[in-house]
Order: structure tokens, then C-alpha cells, then sequence
């Protein structure tokens, strides 16, 4: 992730006291390293004082590529000076409101207050209406660059949810639509499928050799099923390269020989998943966009649904036809040949395997009246309380609080879509920053 450091400095300090500027100005090169170690590309502008210096600092940024804005007040610095400069920018903003010394004496205030400089630019980025995190402390204090770190992921988030690139196959799902949007939501660029060249020989080989190691194969595999599948693959493969889709989304009924497709390519669908590639079915963007965010920061992401309840063990099974991100399965998934009658191609191979057990948290993006959104998570532990079959995509979940009947009263109360993102290791907090940054209502279902 790749983000733009803005420190905060004031003219008049540079007039009357510029023995002391080169020894504060250093401190952001602290702030840099820190930023480095916790994984981030850093872009450092030299330190700003007037509205030119901060719209040519964020000019810079932008055309950088940078994903978002951490600021850092060196001393105190008037905010109408970078007022306009921040909140015309659509990079999303996280200040770091710190000072170099840990412990302070009246001798050390030049270097060490910055903080009202700090509440200045926050009271009028609220009166411009741009929202931004903060994140107060010292970097000796345990946790604080940690803190940092995670908001400004939660800003690469809401960054990947309003500059996307989505790739759509086969149309929409008729009559699907609690997932729909209009077009141009979040700023979002829907790429229509174009397709592509056969693959040679030698890439279908080499894609054959990773896979034998990758997964179990199945003895319905056929070559035929086999080649036929990876070659409807590699075609959207190549399409993702060639159009640098973030996500892309397929809805199976649309996929036909006439339309070129031998079979369905699901089994591309989850390696792209594995690749941190954003994916959903069903016409999906909404959800394939939110996966590719969730998938930055947490890899291990995978699409799914809520398909049925377990009420005798109070567990809800998820699943869905023929996609699930390899990297969260229990076992190493098995290839086998799926008997496919929704639309007029081949049967595919798929890749199928069960949930690993663990502690995962479940996200939906649901759409709301009046344009509104809420982003709606839920903490639940994936269990395997019986034998799975291996040739079905299969999860079962107990959620947090217990009770699968109160939870599926509350999740659909607000909403919810029939649409999910299932992230391991994920994080509450992230999520709760991220729903801020885009101005969605949070929900969190215990």
C-alpha cells in the first residue's frame, strides 16, 4: 500500500527562529521509517507551510499513485493554509497526532506542539464535511505505530472501494436485487467481458503442473473437463491482466456456447480469490469490490453465502455453487467434474473443499434506502461438525452470540444481503474505521 506522508510546518518559524527548523523538519523521516517498518510505500513531501506548498504536496500524492494521506504537525500550522488542498482531494486522510519527546517540560515546547495545530485542521475538515481518522499517542507507547497502521489500512480500503475497476461475465442474475446498484456507485468502472485469445498448449501445461501440486484431483476428471476448464480460465485471466480489473463478477446463467464459453470458468474464479483478486457471483460488484478491499488487508477473504440453517445444532451452513478463495480451506480442495445444467456449456471443473475451523469474520455491504449503505459484520466461529463432502464448498458457522435464530432476525432487521465476505484474522476495528472513512452506517451483530 502505497501512501503520501504531509507534514505541517509554519512560515513565521522559518522568519524567526530558523535555527530550529532543519532539527524539527526531521522528525517526519522518523515518522517515515516507522511507516516503512509496518510495510507501507512511503512518499515524504517536504514539509508544507503555505496553501502552494500543500496543493503541490497533494498534487504529488495523487499523482503518485498514493492510496491515502497521513499528516504529521510539526509545530503548529494555520489550517486554512491546507484546508482546501485536503479537502478537495479524494484520497482518504489519517492523522497522526504525535510530538518527538515522550516525556515534556515547558524547555521542549518549539518541537512538541503540534497538537493544536492538529485540532485547528480537524474542526475545519468536519466544517468541509472530510472525513478522516486520527490516531493520538507516542511511538514509545505500546500499540500506537500499530494504530497507525491500521487506520491507514482502513484508508487503503475505502481508497480500493472508490477507484475500481470491476470486470462483469454473463450479465445480471433476472429478478436478483438486493445487491443491485446504480451505475457509477463509489465511482465504480464496470468492464464488460471481450474475449480473449485461445490459450497455447504450453500455458494450459503449465497450469496443469501447478495445479497437480495445488490440489486433490478427483478421478472424474477428465482431460477433456479438464482442458476445456482451463482454457475458459486463462481467458479470464488474461482479460483481468489486460484490463487491470480489482474484482470482477460472473453470473452463470449468461454463460453459454453462444456465447463462446465451453464451461463455466469457476474454478478461475477461486485462484483469483487466492491472488487477492475481488470476486462475487451473481452480477455481484458491489460485493466483488468490498472482497478485493478486505482481501488487501486480509487475505485470507473469500465470497459466500448464508444457504441454510442447522437448527438442531444451531449452526448455518455457507456455501455457494462453485467458488471459495483455496487459501480457507481446512484440506487441500479437490478438483472434480461437476454435472453443470444452468446454461447451455460443458460441465466445469471445480475446486471444492470446507471452511477451516476458527474464528472469522463475516461482512456484507448492504444497500439501503436513499442511497444510504451500511456495512454489517459479525464475529462467528467456523466449526466442522461432521464429515464434509469434499466435492461441495461447504462451512458451518455458530455466530458469536450463540443463537442462530436471534442472528438471522437481526441480520436481516438491517438489511443484510444474501451476499457475503467470510475474512480469518480480520479485524472489528479496521472495519469500523473503514464504514467511517465511507460515511456507512456500521452495524455489529453480537
Amino acid at each position: 500500500m502505497k501512501i503520501g506522508l504531509l507534514p505541517f510546518y509554519l512560515a513565521l518559524y522559518d522568519k524567526c527562529r530558523p535555527d530550529i527548523s532543519e532539527s524539527i523538519r526531521s522528525f517526519s523521516d522518523k515518522i517515515t521509517e516507522m511507516l516503512k517498518s509496518k510495510g507501507f510505500e512511503v512518499i515524504q513531501s517536504p514539509a508544507c507551510r503555505l496553501k502552494d506548498e500543500f496543493s503541490g504536496a497533494v498534487k504529488l500524492f495523487e499523482n503518485s499513485g498514493c492510496q491515502a494521506i497521513a499528516t504529521l504537525h510539526l509545530a503548529y500550522s494555520p489550517s486554512l493554509e491546507s484546508i482546501e488542498a485536503l479537502a478537495e482531494s479524494d484520497l482518504p486522510l489519517v492523522i497522526i497526532d504525535t510530538t518527538p519527546d515522550f516525556a515534556f517540560e515547558p524547555s521542549m515546547t518549539m518541537a512538541n506542539h503540534g497538537i493544536h495545530g492538529v485540532q485547528d485542521l480537524c474542526n475545519l475538515l468536519l466544517r468541509y464535511k472530510k472525513t478522516f481518522l486520527i490516531a493520538a499517542g507516542h511511538l514509545d507507547q505500546s500499540g500506537f505505530s500499530g494504530r497507525i497502521a491500521d487506520k491507514l489500512r482502513s484508508a487503503c480500503m475505502a481508497y480500493r472501494m472508490t477507484h475500481a475497476r470491476v470486470g462483469k461475465i454473463g450479465g445480471d442474475f433476472e429478478g436478483m436485487g438486493d445487491f443491485r446498484v446504480p451505475e457509477g456507485t463509489f465511482n465504480i468502472k464496470i468492464i464488460g467481458y471481450v474475449p480473449q485469445e485461445q490459450p497455447a498448449a504450453a500455458e494450459i501445461e503449465a497450469e496443469m503442473t501447478v495445479d497437480r501440486t495445488r490440489f486433490q484431483w478427483d478421478e472424474s476428471v477428465t482431460e477433456a473437463s479438464y482442458r476445456r476448464t482451463i482454457d475458459a480460465s486463462l481467458k479470464v485471466r488474461k482479460w483481468i491482466e489486460k484490463e487491470d480489473l480489482h474484482a470482477f463478477t460472473i453470473a452463470f446463467p449468461g454463460i453459454n456456447r453462444s456465447e463462446g464459453w465451453q464451461t463455466v470458468p469457476f474454478l478461475e474464479c477461486s485462484k483469483a480469490m487466492s491472488r487477492g483478486i475481488g470476486y462475487a457471483g451473481e452480477g455481484d460488484i458491489l460485493t466483488a469490490v468490498a472482497t478485493r478491499a478486505l482481501a488487501e488487508v486480509f487475505p485470507e477473504t473469500s465470497f459466500t453465502e448464508m444457504f441454510c440453517p442447522d437448527w438442531k445444532n444451531n449452526l448455518i451452513y455457507t456455501s455457494h455453487m462453485g467458488e471459495i478463495n483455496p487459501d480457507i480451506c481446512a484440506e487441500r480442495p479437490m478438483l472434480h467434474e461437476r454435472n453443470y445444467t444452468f446454461s447451455d456449456t460443458g460441465n466445469p471443473v471445480l475446486a471444492t473443499g470446507c471452511f477451516k475451523p476458527g474464528e472469522a469474520i463475516l461482512t456484507d455491504l448492504a444497500p439501503g434506502p436513499d442511497g444510504k449503505f451500511s456495512l454489517i459484520t459479525a464475529k462467528v466461529n467456523y466449526q466442522i461438525p461432521m464429515p464434509a463432502n469434499p466435492k461441495s464448498n461447504a462451512g458451518w458457522f455458530a455466530p458469536a452470540g450463540g443463537n442462530i435464530a436471534a442472528f438471522l432476525e437481526e441480520y436481516s432487521s438491517h438489511g443484510g444481503t444474501h451476499h457475503l465476505s467470510c475474512s480469518y484474522n480480520g479485524s472489528m476495528e479496521l472495519l469500523r474505521d473503514w464504514a467511517k472513512l465511507m460515511s456507512w452506517n456500521f452495524i455489529e451483530i453480537k
